[in-house]
């Protein structure tokens, strides 16, 4: 995420070629035609692309359309005041930043914004620490954990594993912390026992499904999630919830940019609870995958999700869903 606002100094400063041709002025030829050329008064300048052109100038005329004859040149073509040029200031201008503070900073910016002359922006990383908790490593644990991990780098945050939820939230370098597991009241669920010991719990039990068991809370002023062990728990407490935290500390927003997609057949859910359902694309509409438990053939079949509000008792088959990718 961009903490300023990335601005450049007028490119190019002055007109330029955008093509290889010859500079002229646009009026002296408005009549040139193949049966009818015009010869230029002097031998007209030849430009490459991103040359100044020469005073008295506008345009530039393609090479084919110039023929030389000795020392004399005719034009057999007219242009148009501005053709093949580009003018100071229309590449950028400092009235107009490229991008904006709290904007995510994509491939193509940097590629524009080398191309614009700058050799640096100020971004904002928030570090983050991730640790297993509860004691236990599993395949599903390690995949949530996996998940989470990628997710959190992929969002533009630096990660900073913790080998235990006690040592994440002991180290004051990481901005907030995200623990995998333990959430549950299982015999090593311990995660929200530890944080109510070494910090404070503001929920535990949160109405969005898969993920009941996950809690949020602090350590000090810093802020603390901990996700359910399960990977569809864990996949859902990270879109709903992990992810808006991530983007709050570095300063910019989620910008989901969904498909609106009929439903193959209804969904319901429950009222008071914020459901994400996965759904396979077929036949042009959306068919949902499952809910409450989405188990991993569920997901991995899946070409998107989408969410039931809270307020909502789901959508009746044929209903216009916003469908988003997955991460």
């Amino acid at each position: 995420m961009l903490a300023e606002d990335v601005v450049a100094s007028e490119r190019p400063p002055q007109a330029v070629a955008l093509r290889d041709g010859y500079a002229v002025a646009a009026d002296a030829i408005a009549d040139a035609g193949p049966y009818s050329p015009i010869a230029f008064a002097s031998m007209p300048r030849r430009v490459d692309v991103g040359e100044p052109l020469p005073r008295g100038t506008d345009a530039v005329l393609p090479l084919d359309a110039v023929m030389l004859r000795g020392g004399r040149a005719e034009a057999t073509a007219m242009v148009a005041i501005g053709e093949g040029v580009l003018s100071a200031g229309d590449d950028a201008t400092p009235r107009t930043p490229l991008r904006h503070t709290g904007e995510r900073l994509r491939t193509l910016d940097v590629a524009a914004i080398a191309a614009a002359g700058i050799d640096e922006v100020t971004v904002r990383e928030p570090r983050i620490g991730v640790a297993r908790a509860g004691g236990v490593n599993t395949p599903p644990i390690d995949a949530a954990y996996a998940l989470v991990a990628r997710a959190v780098t992929a969002d533009g945050a630096v990660l900073n594993e913790a080998p235990s939820l006690e040592a994440a939230l002991a180290d004051q370098r990481a901005d907030a912390i995200i623990a995998v597991g333990g959430t549950g009241n299982g015999r090593n669920d311990t995660s929200v026992r530890i944080l109510a010991e070494l910090g404070r719990v503001e929920a535990h039990g949160i109405a969005v499904a898969p993920g009941e068991t996950a809690a949020f809370g602090f350590v000090g002023a810093r802020p603390v999630l901990l996700v359910p062990g399960r990977l569809d728990s864990a996949l859902t407490v990270w879109l709903l919830i992990g992810r808006y935290l991530v983007a709050r500390l570095a300063g910019g927003e989620i910008k989901d940019l969904p498909a609106l997609i009929p439903l193959k057949r209804k969904v319901t859910s429950t009222i008071g609870v914020t459901e994400l359902v996965p759904v396979h694309f077929a036949g042009g509409m959306a068919e949902p995958l499952g809910s409450g438990y989405l188990s991993v053939t569920a997901l991995a079949r899946s070409d998107g999700w989408i969410v039931v509000a809270a307020e909502s008792e789901g959508f009746a088959a044929g209903t216009q869903v916003a469908v988003r990718p997955w991460p």
